[in-house]
């Protein structure tokens, strides 16, 4: 008996699994499992703006033989430095230490042996520059304040959120009319919305090919070109 009970569990158990592997949703009336005839789109938004920040990181090196005068060399030039940043409007707010190091460097002679060690200082600062039309300007006035590095710009938008919905509406809008046009062509029609997925490409980017305005010849020619919001949307329509 025990045996014969142990051998309608398990037969139930099997058809159980089955069903289970069995992919789709009921679409018919008598139960049955389909794959529900489905179009997917894709679609693309994208919103172009102008920058009104610029990100600039500002450095000082300096370097001596004893560790007090390179402090003291860096010292000055990065006083030099806040002044010349003050002189231009720059909040205090909009600037940052993000790094300082002090550290010896062993030179070495051409032929390589080791010659005098000196010491090294370095300290870099973020700007955050809002008046971009005196970007040029006031990259000249650090530099002759004593910057030595300035580790790249990069142009961003402040306050992008009314981009992003606009690039958000425009990418569904972009799905919607492909489905709609597939549905046409193919001569069937679009039934309940299924899914919805929209996901940006990140924050802001560059416009490599967009023109810029620059400034004036007699100061540090700086483009800011455009920037690009993009979103990306996918629908999935049932196809009745």
């Amino acid at each position: 008996m025990k045996n014969k009970l142990f051998v309608v569990l398990a037969g139930l158990m099997i058809v159980g699994l089955l069903a289970a592997c069995q992919g789709g949703a009921p679409v018919s009336g008598n139960g049955g499992y389909n794959q529900i005839p489905m179009i997917s789109v894709s679609g693309t938004g994208k919103v172009y703006l102008a920058p009104d920040i610029a990100n600039v990181y500002v450095g000082v090196r300096s370097q001596a033989d004893n560790v007090g005068t390179a402090l003291s060399q860096n010292n000055s030039q990065a006083t030099a430095i806040a002044s010349a940043l003050e002189e231009k409007g720059v909040a205090p707010e909009d600037i940052q230490t993000t790094a300082f190091n002090v550290y010896p460097q062993q030179n070495y002679s051409p032929e390589g042996l080791p010659m005098e060690t000196v010491y090294v200082v370095e300290n870099t600062v973020y700007i955050k520059v809002r008046d971009l039309s005196s970007l040029g300007t006031l990259l000249d006035s650090v530099v002759r304040a004593g910057a030595n590095t300035i580790n790249g710009i990069s142009f961003d938008v402040e306050d992008h959120t009314a981009a992003e919905k606009e690039a958000r509406r425009l990418a569904i809008e972009d799905a919607k009319a492909k489905a709609e046009e597939l549905a046409s062509l193919t001569g069937v029609t679009l039934g309940q919305l299924y899914s919805v997925n929209v996901y940006s490409s990140g924050g802001p980017q560059p416009v490599y090919e967009a023109k810029g305005g620059a400034a004036m010849a007699s100061t540090t020619p700086i483009a800011a070109g455009q920037m690009v919001i993009q979103m990306e949307a996918s629908l999935s329509y049932a196809i009745k």
